[in-house]
């Protein structure tokens, strides 16, 4: 089975990630502290973040795509509200891969709690929005 997918909303939810992550790493939300913690130092330069944006374009359109193919399935096996489906399936995942990954890695590499915390937190804050969109827009486009 292929799950219906509605792109309308796949698209969507990309461009939202990049909202997200854009007001979340902002200096005055939570940039300064991630930059510290991160151990990051901007340069400065436009072109410096050409490539990091891409690559998270590219990433937040495959998540986006998962999400909506997962919550598809989903509602296929539960019925029901697919807006609750698709909700319940973003955190579902969030939690068992995404936020499970981030705490192994995060550990054996030594990061401090803070920065797991913030990052994990920006991925369900992530993954929430794209599901309230993928939810609201429903399986297909018409």
């Amino acid at each position: 089975m292929i799950p219906e997918i509605n792109i309308w909303a796949v698209l969507l939810a990309t461009l939202s990630s990049m909202v997200v992550g854009s007001v979340w790493y902002t200096p005055k939300v939570f940039g300064n502290y991630w930059m510290k913690v991160a151990k990051v130092s901007p340069s400065g330069e436009a072109k410096d973040a050409v490539k990091p944006i891409l690559i998270t374009l590219v990433v937040s359109f495959v998540s986006a795509l998962v999400l909506a193919g997962s919550a598809a399935l989903s509602q296929h096996f539960y019925g029901g509200n697919f807006l609750a489906n698709t909700l319940i399936t973003a955190v579902i995942l969030w939690a068992g891969f995404t936020a499970a990954r981030f705490i192994t890695h995060d550990a054996f590499e030594g990061r401090p709690a803070g920065l797991t915390v913030l990052n994990c937190a920006h991925e369900l804050v992530t993954l929430v929005v794209m599901g309230l969109i993928i939810g609201l827009f429903g399986i297909s486009a018409a």
